[in-house]
């Protein structure tokens, strides 16, 4: 049986990788915070700053998705709705064909 995906596992797949950018630049900020070279502290505060907008971009695009997928919903909600039979009918069909190509392949 397969497991439903959850929000929140959802988020940890995708963060992942992004996650461990941002643990090793802010690994490298606390490594670099008792340098004073103004080289240094000009790189800190762009690295700070690009870390900033990354995160609140991540979140708009999930937030995006989310959105989107929701009016998806609805909105095919609303045609089954409207259309119960001939919801039904492209269902059973495309129930027939995948099960006819699935029997095929054996």
């Amino acid at each position: 049986m397969k497991k439903h995906t959850t929000h929140e596992s959802m988020t940890a797949e995708l963060a992942g990788p992004a996650q461990d950018l941002v643990e090793d630049a802010k690994a490298l900020m606390n490594a670099t915070a008792n340098v004073a070279e103004e080289k240094v502290i000009e790189a800190r505060r762009r690295l700070s700053a690009a870390l900033e907008r990354c995160k609140n971009a991540g979140l708009e695009a999930w937030e995006n998705i989310q959105d989107k997928a929701v009016a998806g919903a609805r909105a095919t909600d609303v045609t089954i709705r409207k259309y119960p039979y001939q919801s039904l009918g492209i269902a059973f069909g495309l129930g027939a064909v995948i099960g006819f190509l699935l029997k095929r392949r054996d």
